[in-house]
């Protein structure tokens, strides 16, 4: 037992970063894939190798219908297609990763603290009153209102539940957890109630945009999207040394010279700008923020360092996987993204939680 013992010793540091740097070379590796088949595969049959005639009809203005139809598929279909299911992806996945860390808790989830429901809300709201009580709103921002109403349900939530969870100038965790969960549930029902009032094409389009999808994307959405990845960019580098110092405990990150309350609301923020943007252009989407940070935590361990743009590229890429599925497992039709992301998603989650609870895999 012993010389089994001194025969694995434990990982040293060094070991650690080499296998995280080997994480995020493989998730830049997988995301490389997934583009690739995200612009390669659909319905139409055209693919990747038809991009340099699209691009030369592109910019010179060629009349032939088939250059047409292939500029039309790959330069205004499925790039912004492919580019939105990136940052979707990569939003939901660090989302989760900030969580986790913030909470301590390799379980917790984007949505734990209600900004999923909130962002939600707002939009059925929009969905079902667009022609009634939201017309102004739908008159003042066209084809942007959908998008800009869930961005602000997000961001209205969690200015909630911060000013709730708030004592003294600190954000108390385990209440900002229990305000979520309430929060959550009185949004699950107030979407409930206006689903109920809808008629049946409101009730249709409901429906289908609770379940998820990247059917509407467009170039103007990415760029709608484009100050959040921006955002994302800049806020990761200085979240890294705070939720390493989480992981210790509050009192040890405080002592190691961590601003306690300010690492709490930059990350709920954080959060709430990722999965409220998200949520904006793609629908409700879950599993990712769950499984893909769990899953490199498994892989990497629990520097963030290495957590966090493991979670994006990772995010990124399982995303962009699962959307290929949704538009070819029942072409011409398409599958709503929700549903294949549950498909994959539940059960590698119910993997990680056995094996986790049976090995002890830390």
């Amino acid at each position: 037992m012993q010389r089994a013992a001194a025969a694995a010793p434990r990982r040293r540091p060094a070991d650690r970063d080499v296998l995280g740097r080997r994480v995020i070379a493989g998730g830049a590796l997988a995301l490389a894939v997934a583009l690739f088949l995200s612009l390669s595969i659909g319905a139409t049959g055209i693919t990747l190798a038809s991009l340099p005639r699209a691009l030369a009809a592109a910019i010179g203005g060629a009349g032939d219908p088939a250059l047409a139809r292939e500029q039309l598929v790959l330069l205004s279909i499925r790039f912004p297609r492919a580019i939105l299911g990136m940052f979707v992806g990569a939003a939901l996945g660090v989302a989760g990763a900030m969580m986790q860390g913030l909470f301590r808790n390799p379980l917790a989830d984007p949505g734990i603290i209600g900004v999923s429901s909130g962002a939600a809300l707002a939009a059925v709201a929009t969905i079902a009153l667009g022609n009634t009580l939201a017309a102004p709103l739908t008159r003042a921002f066209g084809v942007y209102a959908l998008p800009f109403a869930a961005f602000a349900g997000g961001v209205a939530t969690t200015t909630v539940l911060v000013a709730v969870s708030g004592r003294r100038g600190q954000v108390m965790i385990g209440t900002l957890l229990l305000a979520g969960i309430a929060i959550g549930a009185l949004a699950g029902a107030l979407t409930g109630l206006i689903a109920y009032a809808s008629d049946d094409r409101e009730l249709r389009d409901l429906t289908l945009w609770s379940l998820g999808s990247l059917s509407g994307a467009s170039w103007p959405k990415v760029v709608a999207v484009l100050p959040f990845a921006l955002a994302i960019v800049v806020v990761l580098p200085l979240t890294i040394r705070a939720l390493n110092g989480f992981l210790l405990g509050e009192a040890e990150a405080y002592h190691l010279g961590v601003d306690i309350e300010r690492t709490k609301r930059l990350v709920v923020l954080t959060t709430a700008a990722c999965v409220g943007a998200a949520v904006a252009v793609a629908g409700v989407v879950g599993f990712v923020g769950i499984v893909v940070p769990h899953l490199v935590r498994l892989l990497a361990g629990p520097d963030h360092r290495f957590v966090l743009p493991g979670s994006a590229l990772l995010g990124a890429a399982l995303l962009l996987v699962a959307d290929v599925a949704a538009r070819m497992l029942v072409r011409p039709a398409e599958l709503p993204l929700g549903v294949v992301m549950a498909a994959i998603g539940a059960p590698v989650f119910l993997h990680l939680v056995l094996r986790r609870g049976i090995g002890g895999v830390e």
